[in-house]
């Protein structure tokens, strides 16, 4: 087969399952699953996500010269798979999950060390088809990577941090303050999301699909309902598609807001934060009025949304819109024109394109450093399938192009609530979902990035499987390569410039 051929066309050696939806999944022998790993080392279709079962793992690919999104399986009766990380590093942390989790063996993995079980586990490999119990191990075994080199020092800091914020351990090798090397720990905040899905009725698994990183509940919410409508080939009704999506542009606007105030306040700049904290309370207090919840949790379901919007909530959110666009013009000509700030943002944290291709980096990690992917232009679906926006992309790649992208995603953003208020059709807001098995995959755009969701429905309508995949899994480790070379100091600036989420990551 040519080298050039597309997606779809290297797929066709292997077997399709019928039962998969909307995108095409494919069975592949190991042959096959060797095959694709020495294709992407000649190609850039782009890992999307990499998940296991019992005895099976699956890769999600996208391929941008044919637009096209597909899945390959490979079965795992040895409890072995070919590694996926030589041509994709992103799938390192992803591997080394599916081994903690289900005990299949990435074969070729470079790094073996566990990811998500930090030896405090009563069980082994706890998705597994044969649990193990597990005697707990020191919390401190674990093997940082050596830096060696004159004048070298370590500094540990979490897993406890400062003020509320989720814990996440942060060795850094350092040469005075220049730092050398940057590992992270994370999978403490891990509460076994994707076993308690399992078996659970589809309503009872969305209420955890949207708590796995509150920030994201409406995005994270609606991969897991689109997942589910597709796996049981229906729809939701025109209403409670513009519904699903208000909610989310005001979800994205929210958190760009309190985003961009964080990270001038790390530059010591508290004027930003304050003002960009008073507008965030004034979306989350909107949100509130329209939707009868601050962050919106719940609100999308499987089939529609729960809540429908009334007169007052439409008048509320348009108000929004106006006070936001109105006050942020002009805390943006801050940011533009302050010295003393733009020092500690520009060429701060600076990330290659190449490394956010490599590693599919999404979001405003991606967006500031070339990498155009937004899932709304991609994989469109209701509304965005009829509105025209621009996706504001940089490439410099620093702290400043990430501030960048988010004003721009807030204008874009407020431009698309305005729209979809003017148009919100009438009708019902939910449909009820048919009695039927299977296999459904979503990709939708939250404020960090895309998020995609795979689920299987069993034959008694109930969750037999359900992987959700949040952006941070390839954005972290890109945070390691975007403080080398940095002080120190400039850590927390660039920390919450990518801003990735500990409990989406950590399942």
């Amino acid at each position: 087969m040519s080298e050039s051929a597309d997606l779809l066309s290297f797929l066709a050696i292997g077997e399709p399952v019928k039962a998969h939806r909307p995108v095409a999944r494919v069975r592949l022998s190991e042959e096959g699953w060797q095959a694709l790993a020495a294709r992407l080392e000649h190609n850039d279709w782009a890992l999307l996500g990499l998940w296991a079962e019992r005895a099976e793992v699956h890769a999600s690919l996208y391929d941008d010269a044919s637009k096209t999104i597909a899945v390959a399986s490979l079965a795992c009766p040895q409890g072995r798979f070919p590694s996926l990380s030589a041509a994709r590093p992103g799938a390192i942390r992803l591997e080394r999950a599916i081994r903690d989790l289900f005990g299949l063996v990435p074969a070729g993995l470079a790094d073996t060390r566990p990811w998500l079980d930090h030896g405090q586990w009563p069980l082994r490999h706890p998705l597994a088809r044969d649990v193990e119990a597990s005697a707990a191990r020191p919390a401190t075994d674990y093997a940082f990577l050596a830096a060696e080199g004159e004048g070298l020092h370590q500094i540990p800091v979490g897993p406890v941090h400062a003020g509320i914020i989720e814990p996440g351990h942060f060795r850094f090798h350092a040469n005075g303050e220049t730092v050398v090397r940057l590992e992270e720990r994370l999978g403490y905040v891990h509460k076994g999301s994707e076993r308690l899905m399992a078996g659970k009725t589809v309503a009872e698994a969305a209420r955890l699909a949207a708590r796995v990183s509150g920030d994201s509940t409406v995005a994270h919410s609606l991969a897991f309902a689109r997942a589910v409508e597709a796996a049981l080939e229906t729809n939701a009704p025109p209403r409670a598609h513009w519904l699903r999506a208000l909610m989310v542009e005001l979800e994205r606007v929210a958190n760009h807001l309190g985003d961009v105030g964080a990270i001038c306040n790390d530059a010591a700049f508290v004027l930003m934060h304050s003002q960009c904290g008073i507008l965030r309370e004034r979306c989350l207090g909107a949100a509130e009025t329209a939707f009868g919840h601050r962050l919106m949790m719940d609100r999308v379901i499987p089939g529609g949304v729960a809540a429908d919007l009334a007169e007052e909530g439409k008048r509320r959110l348009l108000e929004l819109v106006a006070r936001v666009r109105h006050d942020l013009a002009p805390l943006a000509d801050i940011y533009d024109n302050k010295p003393s700030l733009l020092d500690r943002t520009v060429g701060a944290g600076t990330i290659s394109a190449a490394l956010v291709h490599r590693f599919a980096a999404g979001g405003y990690v991606g967006r500031a450093a070339a990498r155009s992917f937004d899932a709304r232009k991609v994989s469109p679906f209701p509304p965005y399938d009829e509105l025209d926006f621009e996706v504001p992309v940089f490439s410099e790649g620093d702290v400043n192009a990430r501030v960048l992208v988010r004003f721009g995603e807030i204008e874009e953003s407020l431009g698309l609530i305005e729209r979809m208020l003017a148009s919100l059709p009438d009708g019902a807001i939910a449909a009820e979902l048919p009695a039927r098995a299977g296999e459904g995959m979503a990709l939708v755009e939250g404020f960090r990035g895309d998020i995609l969701t795979w689920v299987r429905i069993a034959e008694d309508g109930r969750v037999s499987r359900c992987h959700p995949r949040d952006p941070s899994w390839f954005q972290w480790p890109l945070l390691e390569a975007a403080i080398r070379g940095n002080i120190v100091a400039d850590f927390p600036i660039c920390n919450k410039s990518f801003n990735c989420s500990y409990s989406g990551h950590d399942l």
